[in-house]
C-alpha cells in the first residue's frame, strides 16, 4: 500500500525539450501542496548536456553544437538524447516519511534500474563511489547504462531522476567525461542485443519504480 495512501502516477510526457521539462520540474515543486500527486514523469529528449551544481565545465571536451545546461541537481555532466529513457521523480520524501533517506531513496532508483535490464537478461550492478549503473558481466562489463541525478530540497520534495540507454547515438557520451569520469565507456541496450522498444523499457522502468517507492 502506498504510505498515507498517496500513490505515486506516472505520467508520459512524450519527445520534450529538456528546458520545458526542468522548468515545468521546477514550477511543480514550487507550487507543490499537502494534496499534490507524487509523480514519475517519462520524457525523451533532443541532444543535450547537463551540468550538476557542482560540475566541471572540463568535463565537457567538445560540445559539437549540442547545448549544454546548467542545473540544479546533483552530480557531474551527462547526456540526454533521442532513444534514452529519463524519468523524473516528482516525490514528497516527508509524505513517504524517508525524509533524510536520500541514501536509501538513491538505492531504491538504482534497483528499480538493476531489475528492469534484469527483465532483458542483462546484469547491471553498482559501482562503490560511482553513482548509476553498469555492466557487471560479458564484453560491456564496466561500461556505463543508467545515469543518476537528484535534487532534494529542504522540504523533502524532490525532482530530476534517472535515465536508461537504450538505443541510442552514442557518440555524444565520447567527447565529455560521463559524471566526471575519464574514459568511462558508456553502453545501451541495442549494443547487448537488446531489440526492446523505448516506450517498452520506459513502461518496465517507470513501473519498476513506482513499485520500490510507493
Amino acid at each position: 500500500m502506498p504510505v498515507n495512501n498517496f500513490p505515486i502516477s506516472i505520467l508520459d510526457r512524450g519527445h520534450e525539450p529538456f528546458a520545458t521539462t526542468f522548468a515545468a520540474m521546477r514550477a511543480y515543486t514550487d507550487n507543490r501542496t499537502a494534496d499534490s500527486a507524487d509523480q514519475l514523469w517519462i520524457v525523451e529528449h533532443d541532444p543535450v548536456y547537463t551540468l550538476g551544481l557542482a560540475a566541471d565545465t572540463s568535463h565537457v571536451l567538445n560540445a559539437n553544437n549540442i547545448p549544454v545546461v546548467q542545473t540544479d541537481r546533483g552530480g557531474e555532466v551527462t547526456y540526454h538524447g533521442p532513444g534514452q529513457v529519463v524519468i523524473y521523480l516528482l516525490l514528497d520524501l516527508k509524505r513517504q516519511r524517508r525524509q533524510g533517506l536520500v541514501r536509501e531513496f538513491v538505492q531504491k532508483i538504482e534497483q528499480a534500474v538493476i531489475n528492469t535490464l534484469s527483465t532483458y537478461n542483462l546484469a547491471g550492478a553498482r559501482k562503490t563511489g560511482a553513482p548509476g549503473i553498469y555492466m557487471s558481466d560479458g564484453a560491456w562489463a564496466g561500461a556505463k547504462i543508467a545515469a543518476l541525478g537528484l535534487k532534494v530540497r529542504a522540504s523533502g520534495c524532490t525532482y530530476h531522476g534517472v535515465s536508461l540507454n537504450v538505443a541510442m547515438d552514442l557518440t555524444p557520451f565520447t567527447t565529455i567525461n560521463p559524471c566526471g569520469y575519464a574514459d568511462l565507456t558508456c553502453v545501451d541496450m541495442r549494443s547487448l542485443g537488446i531489440t526492446a522498444t523505448l516506450p517498452e523499457v520506459q513502461m518496465t522502468l517507470a513501473n519498476q519504480l513506482q513499485h520500490l517507492l510507493s
